[in-house]
C-alpha cells in the first residue's frame, strides 16, 4: 500500500489535515488502530461520562505513581475510535485566549501568534449561538465543526452567571470572541442534537473523495531512509506491513502516541532510546518531555430544591432520556449540560484569566458517579497554567506496550497556592444571592475544611484530570535543542516527516484542547501543501482594563 500522504491517526487533528489535502486532490491514506464511533454511548452528547470509560473506545493509559499525589494513578483517556479524543471527550468548544497563542510566538513558534491562528479558528467552524448572542465578527460561518450552545433551561446553569456578576467579575456573551475573561454561556460541538466529532466534521467526507482511503491498523513506527520518512510500519490482522509515502509521514496521534511513535522510529533521547534496544537516528532530548495538562477540582454543593438533573440519575430517568434523544434528537440527552462557563484572573497583576469553571447542575463525577445526598450541583475549577512538567518515556520497545506517562502534578509549590485560591474564589461564588434559593450545604470539600493544610490535603486526594495532555513534541525554532518540530510542523532533523496534533503545543491553552487541536490540523494542513497561509486577522481581544491593579 502507498498515498502520496500518510497520516497516522484519525484524531481531531489527523482528520483535519486528512479532509483539507484529500481536498486538494492529494492521495492520502489514514492509519488508526481505533474502531467506528457508531452508537449512543458516542453521539448522544449527555452518555458523555461512558465513552471515556470504555475500553472498546479508550486506549486506556494511566499515569505511573504521581509522587505529589501521594503515589495516585490518574486515569489518562485518549481516544481509540475513528475521530479520537473528538469522539469521547466532553464536547467543550474552547479556542483559548489571544495570549496564549502570542506565547507560542514568542517562544520561537513563529507564524502562530494569535493574529495568525484565528483566520484558522474561523475557517474551521460553522458557529451558531442559538439566539443567545455572541460575537459573530470573530467566529467562523460556513467551516466544517458545528459549534452551539445548549439552551441553558435549567435554573442553576442560569444562577451561576448572575452569581459571578454578583461577585464582582464581568459577564461575557463571547469567551471564543472577543472577550474571555467573565462568567457566560459556553460552546459545545454538538449539531442536532449529536456529538459533533472530528470524524463528522473532517474524516467522512474527506472518505468520499476516491484519494483517501482508512486503514485500520497498529502503527509500530515510522521507518526512515537515510534520513528520510519512506513509511510507517504497521500491524494489519496479525502480520506487519509496510506502508509507503511517497511525499510525507504526518504523525497525528495523540500527545501521548506521537512521541512513542517517533522514539520507536529512533526520534527522541538517544541515551533513553539505546536503553529500549533502538538504533538512534536522531538525537532529539525533546521528545516525550514537556508534559502539560489541567488539573481540576469539583466543589460540589447539596441543593435545597429538586431542579438538578439528579432526577434523571434512577435508571427510569435514564431510559427516559434515552427514549427521548433515540426519537427525537432533543432533551436533556441532547446537550452535554456543560452550558455555563467563566475565566477569570486570580490575582490582580496576571493580565489574561487563569482559572477555568465548567459548570454542571448535578454533582457527579466524569465516571458516572453521582454524589450520595441527590440533587447537587458543582462547577469544576482549576489553574490554566501551572509550571509542572512531566514526560512521555518507553517502557520498552516493544510497540505493543503503553508507554510510561509521569505528569509530575503539583511538583510546585505555587500549583498548591493556585487550587487554594480556586477553592476559596469558588466557595465566594456559591455564596452570592443568585444561589441563595438553591444551596443547602457544601457536600466537598465540606464546610470544615478550612485550613491551608486541610486544603491541600483534599487536593491530594481528589484533584482529578481534565484530560488535556499536550506539549511532548514542542514545536519552536530549528536551532533549539529542545525543539522537536519547526513552525512548519516539520519534524527537526528528519526529513518527510511531521507531528501535526496536541504533541507539539508549546504551552498549554487557557481551556479545553480539542479546537487548538482541531487547528493545529488546519494550519499545518496549509504548510503541508505549500499554501501560503491565511491573511493575519489583528483583531485585538479584550483585556481587563485596570488588571495591575484589580482581580476583577
Amino acid at each position: 500500500m502507498q498515498a502520496e500522504y500518510v497520516v497516522v491517526g484519525a484524531g481531531s487533528a489527523g482528520c483535519a489535515v486528512a479532509y483539507r489535502l484529500a481536498e486538494a486532490g492529494k492521495r492520502v491514506l489514514i492509519i488508526e488502530h481505533g474502531g467506528s464511533d457508531w452508537g449512543p454511548f458516542i453521539q448522544m452528547p449527555g452518555a458523555l461520562s461512558y465513552p471515556m470509560n470504555m475500553a472498546r473506545y479508550d486506549w486506556g493509559f494511566r499515569t505511573e505513581p504521581e509522587p505529589h499525589l501521594d503515589g495516585r494513578r490518574l486515569a489518562v483517556p485518549r481516544g481509540k475510535v475513528i475521530g479520537g479524543s473528538s469522539s469521547i471527550n466532553g464536547m467543550i468548544y474552547v479556542r483559548g485566549h489571544a495570549r496564549d497563542y502570542d506565547h507560542w510566538r514568542d517562544q520561537g513558534a513563529a507564524g502562530w501568534g494569535y493574529a495568525d491562528v484565528l483566520p484558522y479558528f474561523k475557517r474551521l467552524e460553522s458557529w451558531d449561538d442559538g439566539g443567545h448572542g455572541g460575537d459573530a465578527d470573530w467566529r467562523g460561518r460556513s467551516g466544517p465543526l458545528h459549534v452551539t450552545r445548549g439552551r441553558r433551561d435549567n435554573p442553576l446553569t442560569r444562577a451561576f452567571v448572575e452569581a459571578g456578576r454578583q461577585a464582582g467579575y464581568p459577564v461575557t456573551d463571547d469567551y471564543n470572541g472577543h472577550q474571555q475573561e467573565g462568567f457566560g454561556p459556553f460552546d459545545m460541538t454538538v449539531h442536532g442534537g449529536e456529538r459533533w466529532s472530528a470524524a463528522k466534521a473532517y474524516l467522512r467526507p474527506a472518505l468520499k473523495h476516491d484519494n483517501c482511503t482508512l486503514v485500520r491498523a497498529l502503527a509500530r513506527r515510522v521507518v526512515i531512509e537515510e534520513g528520510r520518512a519512506t513509511g510507517v510500519e504497521v500491524d494489519i490482522d496479525g502480520r506487519t506491513e509496510m506502508i509507503h509515502t511517497e511525499n510525507e509521514v504526518i504523525l497525528a496521534a495523540s500527545s501521548i502516541n506521537t512521541p512513542k511513535l517517533l522514539m520507536l522510529s529512533g526520534i527522541g533521547p538517544a541515551a533513553h532510546l539505546t536503553e529500549h534496544g533502538i538504533d538512534v537516528i536522531c538525537d532529539r532530548p525533546g521528545v516525550g518531555r514537556n508534559l502539560q495538562d489541567h488539573l481540576e477540582l469539583y466543589i460540589q454543593a447539596a441543593a435545597s430544591q429538586p431542579v438538578s438533573l439528579f432526577r434523571y440519575w434512577s435508571l427510569l430517568g435514564k431510559a427516559y432520556v434515552g427514549a427521548r434523544w433515540l426519537l427525537s434528537r432533543s432533551g436533556p440527552g441532547a446537550s452535554n449540560q456543560f452550558e455555563s462557563a467563566a475565566f477569570i484572573r486570580s490575582a490582580a497583576g496576571i493580565d489574561y484569566p487563569d482559572i477555568q469553571y465548567h459548570f454542571l447542575p448535578i454533582a457527579v463525577r466524569y465516571d458516572g458517579q453521582a454524589a450520595a445526598e441527590g440533587h447537587g450541583f458543582q462547577a469544576h475549577v482549576g489553574p490554566m497554567r501551572s509550571r509542572s512538567r512531566g514526560a512521555v518515556t518507553l517502557r520498552s520497545g516493544d510497540p505493543a506496550d503503553a508507554p510510561r506517562i509521569v505528569f509530575n502534578y503539583m511538583s510546585h509549590e505555587e500549583d498548591w497556592a493556585d487550587f487554594r485560591n480556586c477553592i476559596r474564589l469558588t466557595r465566594e461564588i456559591f455564596a452570592q444571592p443568585a444561589f441563595a434559593p438553591y444551596f443547602a450545604h457544601e457536600i466537598q470539600p465540606g464546610a470544615d475544611t478550612q485550613s491551608d493544610e486541610a486544603l491541600d490535603a483534599f487536593v491530594r486526594e481528589h484533584v482529578e484530570s481534565a484530560y488535556h495532555p499536550c506539549g511532548t513534541a514542542r514545536m519552536g525554532a530549528a536551532d533549539d535543542p529542545e525543539a522537536v518540530v519547526d513552525p512548519q510542523t516539520r519534524v527537526i532533523g528528519v526529513e518527510r516527516l511531521r507531528a501535526v496534533d496536541s504533541s507539539i503545543i508549546p504551552r498549554i491553552t487557557n481551556g479545553n484542547l480539542n479546537a487548538p487541536s482541531i487547528m493545529i490540523g488546519e494550519k499545518a494542513s496549509d504548510h503541508i501543501l505549500g499554501r501560503d497561509p491565511l491573511a493575519p486577522d489583528n483583531s485585538k481581544p479584550w483585556i481587563h482594563p485596570d488588571w495591575q491593579n484589580a482581580q476583577r
